[in-house]
């Protein structure tokens, strides 16, 4: 799958066409900084179904009580699905390494491509008052993720939009004590978990940073509590054709793939995700054996646990496949076993994609339950399942191909 290079700019001028073609009155973009969350581990239980009534309820009566869920915003839905590929031939992507810098790749404040750390301050802080709002990645208003999706935008470098998927780019920090400005801080938050993080900030030195914090404050500079912070990640490119320097914009090269379990040795290109090459064997037997495409699977897996196996969701969800601890038991699954989730995971994929005919609503029942799919007839109208769906269809490189032919 071949997909031209997106810039912010035309992925702005798309957005702002989308949202003019919902219409008055169509509810704002949420902010998507616990994307795929909650829900992403939804595999029939009644209480995933619950938390997806409880979210529509909480929509329609225009609250944030549940987390701040509403209709997905377009722009998160738009990176989700196309910033992944956004790589040319011959690049980390397509070879199948992640391309992400080492913490070698960057030495004190400044990277190769000119860009500092100090120039990301100046940048976030010249946006200091900026109302907070739900959803805002502009100066118009910003939530925490489109805070700084916008600020390094604005000098060149690219990043998804969402607090769990920045969390993925660039490299580790190790502490507070090690970040330097410019540096991205992650929080658990009100809607996230500390594999999956619902807040970020960006370093500006001195125990300090500056963020949107919330509805009602505005984008502020504050202290930071050490121990309230769950990753820290460096992202400011060095070198190559990628950065600032060089007259392009740095993209976000497929971070897919890195983050995966630091132990393995290679991955396996499936569609648009590196597979860790300690699944992808079993990955694919067990598409062959349900009769679903590999990189359909590796997607699934990716988009619910990054590959990890022994995270588990604030819904309960468990493991690589995020299993439902009561939809694992029914089904003879150890959710913390690999293999055994993966097997899982193929068979409940492969029996709903027979039994719904499309890899869309096979996808949706994954998210949603069957029944959610059935009362329907295909994707539900709940906002995480609308933007689960194409989601995982991109990264499998199927998009556009939602029917099993």
């Amino acid at each position: 799958m071949t997909v031209a290079a997106v810039t912010l700019t035309d992925i702005q001028q798309t957005l702002a066409a989308m949202q003019q073609a919902s219409g008055p009155g169509a509810a704002a973009g949420a902010d998507t900084d616990g994307f795929a969350a909650d829900l992403d581990s939804a595999t029939g239980s009644q209480s995933a179904l619950g938390l997806v009534d409880e979210l529509l309820d909480a929509q329609a009566l225009g609250s944030d009580a549940t987390g701040g869920t509403s209709d997905p915003d377009l722009l998160a839905v738009l990176l989700a699905t196309e910033g992944a590929a956004n790589v040319e031939p011959g690049t980390a992507a397509t070879t199948g390494t992640a391309a992400v810098q080492t913490a070698d790749d960057v030495s004190g404040d400044t990277s190769a491509g000119g860009v500092t750390g100090a120039d990301v301050v100046n940048e976030a802080e010249s946006f200091e008052g900026t109302p907070y709002v739900w959803g805002g990645t502009s100066p118009s208003g910003f939530d925490c993720s489109g805070l700084v999706q916008y600020v390094y935008g604005q000098l060149g470098i690219s990043l998804p939009r969402t607090s769990e998927e920045q969390a993925d780019v660039g490299t580790a920090v190790s502490s507070l004590s090690a970040a330097q400005p410019g540096d991205l801080l992650f929080f658990a938050g009100s809607d996230g978990t500390a594999s999956s993080p619902g807040h970020v900030g960006i370093y500006i030195g001195n125990g300090q940073m500056i963020d949107a914090p919330h509805t009602g404050t505005s984008v502020q500079v504050q202290s930071v509590n050490p121990s309230s912070v769950v990753a820290i990640r460096r992202v400011l490119p060095t070198g190559g054709s990628g950065s600032a320097a060089s007259g392009t914009t740095a993209t976000f090269a497929s971070a897919v793939g890195a983050g995966a379990n630091p132990s393995t040795s290679g991955t396996t290109q499936m569609g648009n995700v590196a597979v860790p090459n300690q699944y992808a064997q079993t990955i694919e037997q067990a598409a062959s054996s349900n009769g679903i495409p590999a990189s359909l699977l590796g997607a699934l897996l990716y988009h619910e646990s990054r590959f990890e196996p022994n995270v588990v969701s604030s819904a309960g969800a468990e493991g690589i496949a995020q299993f439902m601890p009561s939809t694992a038991a029914g089904m003879g699954v150890n959710p913390l076993d690999p293999t055994s989730a993966i097997n899982g995971a193929a068979q409940l994929l492969g029996s709903y994609t027979r039994q719904f005919g499309s890899y869309s609503d096979a996808l949706a029942a994954y998210d949603a339950g069957a029944g959610a799919v059935e009362r329907y007839g295909g994707v539900p109208p709940y906002a995480e399942t609308q933007a689960y769906v194409p989601a995982v269809l991109s990264l499998a490189g199927l998009s556009g191909a939602g029917t099993v032919t």
